[in-house]
Order: structure tokens, then C-alpha cells, then sequence
């Protein structure tokens, strides 16, 4: 049942008519010693966290034509400390046509140690490890998150809706060209937030000291310990930070 609705959610990105589209889910046992590492060149992820203790991933891949595939093989590679999956295309690539979608149910506590995308998206909900992600283009959409979370996107928007900051995690968010919106339930009692804007705007629920007579926009603020810490940056774009 829960691999069919996996592959029910692959299924339900658009795919072009006429298109080849393969399809495969894999299930690995999981640990709090392993970590993830996922690289693919174009396409969508999606980060599903629960209370299972095992990993279950549904690729789908979908190209102009199925002898397309061998430019973009899925490569899996398992080992006691950690589980790799990579969907590159060869020698650099880039071709749009070439897709590979992931859908990943994995343990909420999970660390992802890499995510890289270089063109799609990439969606988290109800997750409260550790991830480090990058995309180089396209957007980044958090919801239900806290843990150790370092999100960066080249082109696209970072926005977290009720994230929490744990005692032992930080928020890491970074967009160079596009806005980063952050929603918390409430502002968390101890925290060192910073923000950084080169050429934007700060907007901030959080008092927070502000200079922006010239120059990049800088904003900081200490809640109590001033620990842990929240830092924020865009080179071109604006940042928000609520608390309701």
C-alpha cells in the first residue's frame, strides 16, 4: 500500500505526452549511524519524515524517448554508514527534458548529509534531523521542520512555514537571487538571529538592531542565551521573519 502511493505521488507530477517515464522504489534498512547523500540533475524531491525506521524512495524518471535513460542512470550505493543516490547526467549536462523525481519517506530523525539539485525543487515536511541541501535552481518549500536545517538556493525562494529551533539545531537559510520567508509559531526563547541583505529588504516580527541607512541591509538580534543560532542571508531579495 505505501509503495502504491508513492508511486501515486511520482505519478502525479506532470508528465509531457508522449514521454518514456520509468519507475522504481527502494526500501533500505535505516539507523541513527547512516547518513543520505542525494545528487540529480534536474528534477523534484520531495522529503516526507514519520516514525518509520527504514528508508523507502520511488524514483521516477522521465525522458522524450526510453533509450534517453542511459543519460541519466540511477546509481545506488549502500554501504553500513551510508546510503547514495545519485541520477546525474554525464559530462555535465544539463538537458531539461531529462527529469528524475524523488519521492522519500524516511525516518523524521534522518540526516541528510548532501541534497543537491541543479535545476527543480525540493519540499520537506515534518522532518527534525539534519539536512544540508543545494540547489542552484528552483525553489526550496519547508513545512513542520526543525533540526539541524542548512538550506541554500542560487535562483528560487527559501520559505519555512512552522519551523521550530531546537536547542541543539540551527536555521541556515540562503538565496542569491530570490526571497527567503521564515514562519515560526512563536519566537523562540533563546536564539542569535541574524540577517543579512546585499541589495533587499529585512522585515522581522523578531525586534531586531537594523542598519540600513546604506549599503547591505544587516539586522541581529539575541534572545536569551543567544543560542542557538538562525541566520539568514539573500543577495538579491527580501527576508521575513514571522512569529505568527
Amino acid at each position: 500500500m505505501r509503495t502504491a502511493l508513492l508511486l501515486m505521488a511520482c505519478a502525479a507530477i506532470a508528465t509531457p505526452a508522449g514521454a518514456a517515464t520509468d519507475r522504481q522504489t527502494r526500501t533500505f534498512a535505516w539507523s541513527p549511524d547512516r547518513t543520505l547523500t542525494i545528487d540529480i540533475t534536474i528534477g523534484q524531491v520531495r522529503i516526507e519524515g514519520s516514525n518509520r525506521q527504514d528508508l523507502e524512495v520511488a524514483i521516477q524518471r522521465t525522458a522524450p524517448a526510453s533509450d534517453a535513460f542511459a543519460q541519466m542512470p540511477v546509481a545506488i550505493d549502500e554501504t553500513p554508514e551510508r546510503v547514495a543516490i545519485r541520477i546525474v547526467q554525464p559530462d555535465g549536462g544539463t538537458d531539461p527534458a531529462l527529469i528524475s523525481d524523488l519521492v522519500l519517506r524516511i525516518p523524521a530523525t534522518a540526516r541528510i548529509e548532501r541534497l543537491r539539485v541543479m535545476e527543480g525543487r525540493l519540499q520537506i515536511e515534518r522532518f527534525r534531523g539534519a539536512i544540508t541541501a543545494d540547489l542552484r535552481r528552483g525553489p526550496i518549500e519547508a513545512v513542520d521542520i526543525s533540526g539541524a536545517i542548512r538550506l541554500e538556493t542560487g535562483i528560487g525562494s527559501v520559505v519555512l512555514r512552522n519551523a521550530r529551533l531546537d536547542p541543539a539545531g540551527l536555521l541556515r537559510l540562503r538565496a542569491f537571487n530570490g526571497d527567503v520567508r521564515l514562519q515560526m509559531p512563536g519566537p523562540p526563547p533563546d536564539a542569535r538571529v541574524m540577517a543579512l541583505a546585499l541589495n533587499g529588504s529585512i522585515q522581522s516580527d523578531i525586534p531586531m538592531t537594523a542598519r540600513d541607512s546604506w549599503g547591505p541591509r544587516w539586522s541581529e538580534a539575541t534572545l536569551g542565551k543567544g543560542e542557538p543560532v538562525i541566520s539568514i542571508d539573500v543577495v538579491t531579495g527580501k527576508i521575513e521573519i514571522r512569529t505568527k
